[in-house]
């Protein structure tokens, strides 16, 4: 067994590096299977000895960040352990999750990722594949892993594509997970099962219908909300005016699938009149063009788009 101490200066650099309710003493114990403990500004790992140094490394990076010797670029982060691995290549941004690349793949894509690092608040508007909602989650891994963001909250209104909802079999919570599991298969998609679990029951991810975000305050989170487009005007301003402080929000939608009742508008339609050329909030869109799923996806947004022009 390996042993080091980690010596601090000041209790206000022990609550940043430690986190919310020690989370990130937790987080290292469970990525580098060690043992974690914290007195008297002294952080002591105990464990095998690569865990240790791997730990001893990432806290270190932590505390260079803390004391204000951030890196130049993100690029760097890259170098800490399951960073999430943002780089730039020729120009473009590139994921490494669960040792895949993940990569925009088209100019809007560029754009939309880029507008994310700029923004505290973007509003991604496009069909259906086009990766709204699948690079919002890369980003938010990568924010977590990098501990730029303490948690990640995922939330989507529950709201019936021409189902009813009340037939469905269940509690409120089974009929409402359906809505739900999209968010999850995105984070499925970039993060082991085991660790999103853990990371989901210690309340680091929080995957919510839009109705439990009314009355509280998001601090210290990268924020999702998804299928956008079916909220209402009052849900939308509730969600916005949820942010704390220091909160990233993405919010996503396809306005040509919008599953309101008659006479009600899209709260996400409604935004962009609203908000547009507010500092620090940017609508990003999407086309047909920018479709990655199958082939004939494309194919089948250009023929709608077709059909309702004629109409």
């Amino acid at each position: 067994m390996a042993e080091q101490v980690i010596r601090l200066r000041s209790e206000e650099e022990a609550i940043k590096l430690y986190g919310n309710m020690d989370e990130h003493l937790r987080y290292a114990e469970d990525r580098f299977r060690v043992k974690v403990s914290a007195r008297n500004f002294r952080l002591r790992i105990v464990g095998k000895a690569d865990g240790v140094e791997q730990a001893v490394r990432y806290f270190q990076s932590e505390l260079d960040l803390i004391r204000g010797r951030s890196l130049k670029s993100l690029g760097h982060l890259g170098e800490l352990p399951h960073s999430g691995g943002l780089e730039r290549r020729d120009g473009k941004i590139h994921f490494v999750h669960k040792g895949k690349e993940i990569r925009p793949k088209t100019p809007h894509q560029e754009r939309y990722l880029q507008a994310v690092l700029d923004n505290d608040i973007v509003f991604s508007i496009g069909p259906a594949g086009t990766g709204k909602t699948f690079l919002a989650m890369a980003l938010a891994i990568y924010y977590l892993r990098a501990r730029k963001l303490s948690r990640i909250v995922l939330t989507r209104p529950a709201v019936e594509a021409g189902e009813s909802l009340g037939f469905l079999p269940g509690d409120y919570f089974a009929k409402i997970n359906p809505y739900l599991r999209p968010l999850y298969d995105a984070l499925y998609e970039m993060m082991e099962f085991d660790e999103a679990s853990r990371l989901i029951e210690r309340g680091v991810i929080e995957v919510a219908p839009l109705a439990y975000m009314r009355g509280r305050t998001l601090n210290d989170a990268f924020i999702i909300l998804d299928e956008a487009q079916n909220t209402t005007r009052a849900q939308m301003k509730m969600f916005l005016t949820r942010l704390g402080a220091t909160a990233k929000a993405v919010i996503t939608g396809d306005i040509t699938q919008i599953d309101l009742g008659v006479g009600t508008r899209s709260g996400l339609l409604e935004a962009q009149d609203i908000l547009k050329g507010i500092r620090g909030i940017k609508f990003s869109y999407l086309t047909h063009q920018d479709v990655v799923r199958h082939k004939l996806v494309q194919s089948i947004i250009n023929a709608y788009e077709k059909f309702t022009q004629k109409g």
